[in-house]
């Protein structure tokens, strides 16, 4: 099971921005993609963005354009830059990370709560 700790959620007004992170704890084999998810009450799980060790990068519809995902090869870590944030962001924010050809993400994890006040 994989260990990730998320960060860097808060409350923001609408237009604001935050930054992300999504970081390994204890060791862990090599990660080739990583992706960030959301999830509002009431709704089903989104994808947000992922992008590959090789740099494919996708986006959802809906944060195209104003969210950024990149990574830190060296510390092992992803961010999410979101900017021109608006209140339909509003979500718990959790991190996945791809290890061979399986997705795998922190069960335990509560994600980063994102509030986007209008």
């Amino acid at each position: 099971q994989v260990q990730l700790v998320e960060s860097g959620g808060g409350l923001v007004q609408a237009g604001g921005s935050l930054r992300l992170s999504c970081a390994t704890s204890g060791r862990i084999a090599p990660i080739n993609a990583w992706a960030w998810y959301r999830q509002a009450p009431g709704n089903q799980r989104e994808l947000v963005a992922s992008m590959t060790t090789g740099g494919h990068v996708r986006y959802s519809d809906s944060v195209e354009g104003r969210f950024t995902i990149s990574r830190n090869k060296i510390n092992n870590m992803a961010f999410l830059q979101m900017n021109a944030l608006k209140p339909e962001d509003t979500g718990s924010y959790t991190c996945s990370v791809r290890i061979g050809s399986n997705w795998a993400r922190d069960e335990g994890s509560k994600g980063t709560q994102v509030t986007v006040s209008s």
